[in-house]
């Protein structure tokens, strides 16, 4: 093997704007390695298992060797991140992260798989694992001007086969579909800054269920926007609480949920135009695939480039890990113990 030290400007990593420069510089493996080396340890490589900054690079393994001692002392770039345990080559997963966080209404397994030349199913594997990777996983509470607003999630009875529809249609209404909670919380365009977004997935809309999720998400005293759903009634005693009745009216000055919504329309558009059908076990990972987006678009005074975003995307890879039995519930373990 052949030991040297890794030399490299550590704080900036090559700065893409398209797909065309992502697909020429992660051609080449040692630039995919300096750009993950770059976002991921900014100070100086760091042992994985023990933190220390003792360690040594073969260059012909593109591995690390920590000279402490202990076990699984040699560590790759893909250690303790969402690419661990993965035989992709790392240009591959770097190009199927930059479509997912850049394409609007969401890339399909199939395109991906076609773009980068693996199987549908390997791809699927990369999708959620990236998906992974963007979940937000912040306490930060909105604040300010919030919308509330709740939707269901599911297929149309007569687009769906006769024996899906056996499956997955037992009653009526929204009695097979998943109920879905989303907070908004409005942009202030004398700063420059956009709406925000946070959603979670609820076993039913329930007074308890969703002003649980109310509390959970938004400040108390924040001034609260929601329609004339029952489940809301009480939020005034906590929140500047106001309702809009969209049997009267949709939007009355301030007092609307039209933001909201705009997201319900782009998440239900990229679901009926690019995944077609999504299991309920996995569509808190398509949420947070939307959410990624959304919350990380840019505006006027200060736009974000694709490169951006997926740099944005990148600094989040490290420290999550999801099997394929985590994925496939295989070990038995829910969705939220996945996180």
């Amino acid at each position: 093997m052949t030991e040297m030290r890794y030399s490299l400007d550590m704080a900036s990593p090559k700065k893409l704007e398209t797909l065309q420069e992502a697909i020429v510089y992660f051609s080449s493996p040692d630039n995919c390695l300096e750009f993950l080396v770059a976002l991921r340890w900014p100070d100086g490589v760091t042992c994985p298992t023990c933190g220390s900054k003792d360690v040594r690079f073969f260059k012909n393994q593109r591995r690390w060797e920590c000279k402490n001692t202990h076990p699984k002392r040699q560590f790759s770039i893909k250690n303790g991140s969402i690419f661990e345990d993965s035989p992709i080559s790392l240009d591959k997963w770097m190009l199927a992260m930059w479509q997912i966080v850049n394409c609007k209404n969401g890339i399909s397994s199939y395109e991906v798989h076609r773009a980068i030349g693996v199987t549908q199913k390997t791809a699927w594997f990369m999708d959620h694992r990236i998906r992974f990777a963007l979940h937000n996983g912040t306490i930060e509470m909105m604040k300010g001007e919030v919308e509330v607003d709740e939707t269901f999630i599911g297929g149309k009875a007569r687009n769906m086969h006769k024996n899906v529809k056996a499956r997955r249609i037992t009653g009526t209404g929204p009695m097979d579909k998943t109920a879905v909670f989303g907070v908004l919380e409005r942009g202030d365009k004398s700063k420059g800054t956009h709406s925000r977004v946070k959603t979670v997935v609820v076993p039913d809309r329930k007074k308890k269920t969703l002003q649980a999720a109310v509390k959970e998400h938004v400040q108390a005293g924040a001034a609260l926007y929601s329609d004339a759903l029952l489940s809301y009634d009480g939020l005034e005693s906590e929140y500047a609480h106001q309702v809009v009745d969209h049997a009267v009216e949709y939007v009355r000055g301030k007092v609307h949920t039209n933001g909201k919504e705009n997201f319900w329309s782009l998440f239900k558009r990229g679901l009926n135009g690019t995944y077609v059908s999504v299991e309920p076990f996995h569509l808190f990972r398509y949420l947070d695939e939307q959410e990624f987006r959304f919350n990380n678009r840019g505006t006027r005074d200060n736009p974000v480039t694709d490169g951006d975003r997926f740099e944005m995307a990148v600094r989040q890879i490290v420290g999550k890990r999801l099997t394929f039995d985590q994925l496939t519930g295989k070990d038995g373990a829910t969705p939220a113990e996945c996180f």
